[in-house]
């Protein structure tokens, strides 16, 4: 059942949606062109969890007394906040300018002019990005002037589609339309 207050999902639960950006929209900025997956928010959920912990817990030896450990405490609590925040970071963004795939300790961007193909192919990839490796779906990005790149942008069994088929075909799809509307040849 579609809840009317959540306007961001009316365009993904119509049928005649294309994925394609609004006129008002600013096509210089950095989006993903899809939501976050369960696992990966759920995953973020409990790291926010652990920290609220930890931050009480900065609190209590705050009342204690200790500066040394309330420092180590929130420095503790901060690298935590860091970790789900970069987490939900982590995925494919386009914009006018390029293509970027953030991961969670490096980030790179490939410039549209590189970009020969982008496109889905069927192959052995990993579970969760675990060295677990079952046979699924991959988006990978083929640059002008480059050997293949072995790492995919998206996976069909990643924290964002597990589960998800027609998530993952819907965020696929709307990954090569941007790369069909900017790539020059």
């Amino acid at each position: 059942m579609p809840l009317p207050f959540l306007t961001a999902d009316r365009a993904f639960d119509t049928a005649d949606a294309d994925d394609v950006a609004l006129p008002y929209d600013d096509r210089e900025r950095w989006r993903r062109p899809y939501r976050p997956g369960p696992w990966r928010v759920a995953a973020a959920a409990l790291l926010l969890l652990l920290a609220s912990f930890v931050l009480f817990a900065a609190v209590v030896t705050a009342l204690t007394g200790a500066p040394a450990s309330v420092v180590v405490t929130l420095c503790l609590a901060l690298a935590v906040l860091g970790g789900a925040l970069r987490l939900l970071c982590m995925g494919v963004w386009v914009s006018s300018l390029g293509l970027r795939q953030v991961r969670f300790l490096s980030r790179r961007t490939v410039p549209w002019a590189r970009v020969a193909a982008v496109r889905t192919v069927q192959r052995p990839v990993r579970w969760l990005g675990l060295p677990r490796t079952v046979q699924g779906q991959a988006l990978v990005l083929v640059q002008r002037g480059r050997a293949a790149d072995d790492a995919p942008l998206l996976t069909t069994h990643n924290a964002d589609f597990l589960a998800r088929p027609e998530a993952f075909n819907r965020a696929a799809d709307a990954v090569e339309a941007w790369a069909e509307e900017y790539r020059r040849d």
